[in-house]
């Protein structure tokens, strides 16, 4: 973790003086804005949440009215949507915080970035995989139970980013 410390540390001495720019002054001044981009950037991860939870029912055998290849290739665009909503609101969002809250140092926005990471290349995989192997993947047991755990995965790491983002609320939560 010190590596990703490290890492922050050093975006954070780049973020920082940008607090002052026309751009992020603006963002902080305009009431609208921060608001917008957190609903944006909620509505982002539920698109993703929503398009994963899709895969993953027609993955587990749940729902048959597609292949599981028609499934990623339908909901692929609706998870790429949702990831680049989600980078260029988190980017407006960090912008606009207040100089004074160093959130790209703080431990929970840390925690949701690397989980983010891990999600984001997980779920790209998870789609590859489906669309170079769909055919293993439908008639084959073992297959069939591959998938349904990387399905899993998929899901519980997209969960974790989301709990991780509100990482400020649960330790406050727990304390």
């Amino acid at each position: 973790m010190t590596a990703l410390n490290t890492l922050f540390a050093w975006l954070n001495g780049l973020v920082a003086p940008y607090y002052g720019v026309p751009l992020s002054q603006n963002i902080r001044r305009t009431l609208w804005v921060i608001p917008l981009m957190s609903t944006i950037h909620i509505l982002a991860i539920a698109m993703i949440m929503s398009s994963v939870i899709m895969m993953d029912l027609r993955a587990w055998g749940v729902s048959r009215s597609q292949t599981l290849a028609q499934s990623a290739h339908r909901y692929a665009p609706w998870i790429w949507t949702g990831m680049v909503l989600l980078t260029i609101t988190g980017i407006a969002l960090v912008l606009g915080a207040p100089p004074r809250r160093p959130s790209l140092l703080d431990p929970s926005f840390q925690v949701k970035m690397a989980l983010m990471l891990v999600a984001m290349v997980v779920t790209v995989g998870f789609q590859i995989a489906i669309v170079r192997n769909s055919v293993a993947w439908s008639t084959e047991q073992s297959a069939r139970l591959v998938v349904g755990v990387l399905a899993t995965l998929t899901l519980i790491l997209w969960i974790a980013v989301t709990f991780a983002g509100r990482g400020r609320w649960m330790v406050n939560f727990f304390r």
